[in-house]
């Protein structure tokens, strides 16, 4: 697809922003065909050199949430560079920061210049301090039931996931005002707390009603799906994991391991109905008991194998070097030629368009746009301000 072919092709946004969440909602929108303008302080952000790095020091983390955007950088220090900037976002008219508010640069003096401005700001929480996704995922008891089922301490997570949902929720917020502005022309102030998505996050969920309402916390469980049955199973080369959400996966899962007697007798013993979740969970060491013979008998390639025409939900543990090992067989990534970093398979945008959706394209350089932006967009007004790129 090109770029004229993608819905948001026509829209500019300019971004002041740092780490996950903001930087993330800026590549989503670029994918999806808008101009991104990414603005820094000259030299860079706080997020610049932050790891992962390439075997050239180039960070990773950077170039994998800036792709597809244009980068202009000025000192923000400076009253007449953060000029230029309020002029390239009054041109622009949409932004996008979790930047905390800088003089000329705060929404109601950028709505003066700019009636329309549809303005969306990242805050840690609804206060407008500050707060980070490992700081909100702790204050949520999150860790307490994270890890294996006889630790007593919290236990945090890799995966920053309260910042991707973050970012997913400054983009809708964001194209929730275009679209008011585009039927009635007015602009929007939309602000966004991380804490607040995280905690929304948590009580769609369940997890906030249940602790309110029920007597017993709950557990911590390891590797266990909690409500139905889901565990790891070591096999003959490595592990896998299983998950059951219905009872036709149940019934397939102890049809193709040949179980499905010894299950039935199991669940006459016990006075239980393995077609319902609940027992499913509730016996769930015991029906883990019944299968972990046939799985360590078994290659991974020889349950996948068997697996093959069922329902049942499963998958092969993997660490990041065996996936990116077979990184070729996903139709999502492609060939990146990122300057700094160099060629390596990067992932497109995951909304198909159809069959087909956007390829991956590089991240720019720090403030390689710079005079470019400024000559195209604020030429008519800027003249000798526009800083060196």
């Amino acid at each position: 697809m090109t770029g004229e072919d993608l819905p948001l092709a026509g829209m500019r946004v300019v971004e002041l922003s740092s780490f996950v969440a903001a930087p993330l909602g800026g590549m989503t929108l670029a994918q999806l065909g808008a101009d991104v303008i990414r603005v820094d302080q000259t030299g860079g952000g706080p997020d610049i050199d932050r790891w992962p790095l390439a075997p050239s020091g180039r960070s990773l983390y950077w170039a994998g949430l800036n792709k597809g955007k244009r980068s202009v950088t000025v000192d923000l220090r400076s009253a007449a560079d953060r000029d230029v900037v309020a002029r390239l976002i009054t041109e622009c008219g949409t932004v996008l920061t979790n930047a905390p508010p800088r003089e000329g640069l705060t929404y109601d003096e950028l709505r003066a210049s700019r009636p329309d401005l549809v303005h969306v700001q990242l805050h840690g929480d609804r206060d407008g301090g500050n707060a980070v996704d490992y700081t909100v995922n702790a204050s949520l008891g999150f860790p307490s039931i994270t890890g294996p089922e006889t630790w007593s301490t919290p236990v945090n997570y890799a995966l920053p996931a309260w910042d991707v949902a973050c970012g997913l929720y400054l983009t809708v917020g964001l194209l929730a005002a275009e679209r008011h502005r585009l039927r009635t022309g007015e602009g929007r102030q939309i602000r966004v707390a991380l804490q607040d998505v995280a905690l929304a996050t948590a009580g769609n969920l369940g997890y906030l009603a249940e602790a309110q309402l029920c007597a017993e916390p709950r557990p911590r469980l390891g590797n266990h799906l909690f409500g139905d049955f889901g565990r790891d199973f070591v096999t003959a080369d490595g592990r896998v994991m299983v998950a059951v959400l219905t009872a036709r996966h149940w019934r397939d899962l102890v049809a193709v391991t040949g179980l499905a007697e010894v299950a039935g007798a199991l669940e006459r013993a016990l006075d239980a109905d393995f077609g319902q979740a609940g027992d499913r969970y509730t016996y769930r060491e015991a029906l883990g008991g019944v299968l972990a013979p046939w799985f360590s008998s078994r290659t991974c390639a020889e349950v996948g194998d068997a697996m093959r025409d069922t329902s049942v939900l499963w998958s092969r543990y993997r660490d990041f070097a065996e996936l990116a090992a077979d990184l070729h067989a996903y139709p999502l990534m492609g060939e990146l030629d990122q300057p700094g970093v160099g060629p390596h398979l990067a992932p497109g945008s995951p909304i198909l368009f159809g069959s087909a959706s956007p390829p991956p394209s590089p991240a720019p350089t720090l403030g390689e746009h710079t005079g470019d932006v400024l000559r195209t967009v604020l030429a008519p007004r800027v003249g000798d301000a526009i800083p060196p790129a």
